[in-house]
Parts: structure tokens; C-alpha cells; sequence
């Protein structure tokens, strides 16, 4: 996520203890986006990811003062986001929660059908392809470096490993998404 035009996550948090509509409305407005992609890239569907994204921003809402700052403001909200999303892929399944070891890649199938996906494209489709067959956190771990652009410490932290495992599962994801770019025509 570029910062340059945005808030930083010490003035968001200080907002939001100082008058938390308004400082809710600035995390709103610098992370609305980037955490409605990061739960769309995991859910897929445009509806779901609305809904699991105000979910999240209800939960961050309401245990914000459960937030200590010892770690990033940035990997908390993201946290919750996921924890959210797996929620809901969970109850997709039938289960109460997903962990990202239980979690198997999203069909593909339908993938089509969504807007999200850029099918006019036909690199960007296979691409978006490959990743949704990676397993959970390879899948997160690449999203959240390669789109979001996150160090591995906050992905770590958002996911509950260590860094050395995310960087681990990056490079295998952008190795098994190479493998199925060059081997699928």
C-alpha cells in the first residue's frame, strides 16, 4: 500500500482516540481499499467481499481499544480481515471458521462470472488462475507481498507464523505460479 498520499498508522490510531468517528473515517479512508482487496482476493465474489469487509470494519471498530500498539496498526486491521474472511469461507463450507491450514484453494470454476477477474486479458486471467489453486498461505502470503506490498515481519503477523515462513511460502508460490504459467497454454 502506498502511504505517500495517506495517512500515517500513528495519526489514524490517535485519531481514533482523540474522536472515533472521525478518526474511523480516516482509517476508512486510507485502508477501505487496500482491506476490500485483500478480502476479495480471498473471497472472490464482489458481495461476499462487501459484506466481509464490513464485518471487519465492525469488529476493528469495536476492539479498538483492545489495541495495544505493540504491533502494527496495519497487520492488526489485516488480522482481523482475514480472520473475517476465513470466517466466512468457513460458514461457505459449512464449518464455523477456516484455519489457513485447513483452508484449500478456492474453486476456480466460477471465477469467470466475476467481475474481479479480468478475462479480457488472457495472461492476467491465468495468472489470477495460478494463484487461487495455491494453497491458503502460500495464496496469502503472495498477495500480501506482491499486492499489497507488505514487509514478511507484518505478514507474519497478520497470518500468526514467522517471517522466515512467509518468505518461504512467497517464493514457492511465485515459483509454482511460474511453473503453471509456462506449462498451461
Amino acid at each position: 500500500m502506498n502511504q505517500k498520499h495517506m495517512a500515517d498508522d500513528r495519526t489514524i490510531v490517535q485519531a481514533m482516540r482523540k474522536d472515533m468517528d472521525s478518526g474511523f473515517r480516516l482509517l476508512m479512508k486510507c485502508y477501505g481499499g487496500p482491506l476490500y482487496w485483500h478480502i476479495r482476493r480471498m473471497v472472490v465474489v464482489h458481495d461476499d467481499a462487501n459484506d466481509v469487509l464490513q464485518e471487519a470494519l465492525v469488529r476493528v471498530f469495536s476492539h479498538f481499544s483492545k489495541y495495544d500498539g505493540r504491533n502494527s496498526f496495519r497487520a492488526w486491521i489485516y488480522s482481523i480481515a482475514t480472520r473475517e474472511a476465513l470466517r466466512h469461507l468457513g460458514r461457505r463450507q459449512g464449518k464455523t471458521i477456516l484455519s489457513l491450514d485447513d483452508m484449500t484453494a478456492i474453486e476456480t470454476a466460477g471465477m469467470e462470472q466475476q467481475e474481479y477477474f479480468d478475462n479480457s486479458d488472457a495472461i492476467v486471467a491465468k495468472l489470477q488462475k495460478a494463484i487461487l489453486l495455491l494453497p491458503a498461505k502460500q495464496q496469502l502470503a503472495f498477495n500480501l507481498r506482491y499486492y499489497d506490498e507488505l514487509p514478511y515481519s507484518e505478514i507474519a503477523e497478520i497470518t500468526g507464523t514467522s517471517a522466515a515462513s512467509m518468505k518461504a511460502n512467497y517464493h514457492v508460490a511465485k515459483e509454482k505460479i511460474v511453473e503453471y504459467m509456462n506449462n498451461n497454454d
